[in-house]
């Protein structure tokens, strides 16, 4: 199995330690909700950490598989989905090896994962996509956008750089400015009033 660097798992895993993670709101991020009903069939939340998303898209009635590569934030999504009365799959796994679920998906999301990543990482993951996914799969990806002004947080991600990353294999539906929510107080992730501009991108398996 792939495993990301040592200084990424250190990263998030301090994070998780804190009393909650910056992006750990208690629910879904608002641009997938205001795209929840392009968002179905068989579901693959990437990075899935504490499992919000995941467990929304299944009480709305959807299959879902949720991966992450630590163990903790795992642990609260399964407790959360066990509360909550739905039935998820989660996986311990990197992100960068879900070229490998021998599953199949009509749907891939990814609320703040695919910004965390550097150069290579990030072909490595449109790698795995284009290799997990059949043709008229889609993905939703909710990522940094450079109108976020300053340089703490995660690193902006471009419409240039999305259509690039994307180009072999998938066709880009829209690129739409979006917010990206971030629980208050916590230092290093002060972000814009309203929640860190970001880019609401959604994608075709071509």
């Amino acid at each position: 199995m792939t495993s990301r660097s040592d200084t990424a798992r250190e990263r998030f895993s301090d994070y998780y330690a804190l009393p909650t993670a910056p992006w750990d709101i208690g629910r879904p991020q608002h641009a997938f909700v205001a795209a929840g009903d392009r968002i179905g069939g068989r579901i693959l939340d990437c990075g899935c950490g504490s499992g919000d998303l995941a467990i929304w898209l299944a009480a709305r009635g959807h299959a879902v598989t949720g991966v992450d590569f630590l163990a903790a934030p795992l642990a609260a999504a399964r407790d959360k989905a066990r509360r909550a009365g739905v039935e998820v799959t989660f996986l311990e796994m990197d992100a960068l090896a879900v070229g490998e679920i021998p599953a199949r998906f009509d749907a891939v999301t990814d609320s703040g994962l695919f910004h965390s990543f550097d150069d290579a990482a990030r072909a490595r993951y449109v790698a795995a996509l284009r290799r997990l996914l059949e043709p008229g799969a889609r993905v939703f990806i909710l990522s940094m956008s450079p109108a976020e002004p300053g340089e703490q947080g995660p690193r902006r991600v471009s419409e240039e750089e999305i259509r690039a990353a994307f180009a072999d294999g998938f066709t880009v539906e829209s690129i739409e400015p979006a917010r990206f929510e971030v629980v208050p107080g916590i230092a290093g992730a002060e972000f814009s009033p309203g929640g860190a501009h970001a880019l609401f991108t959604t994608l075709r398996r071509a």
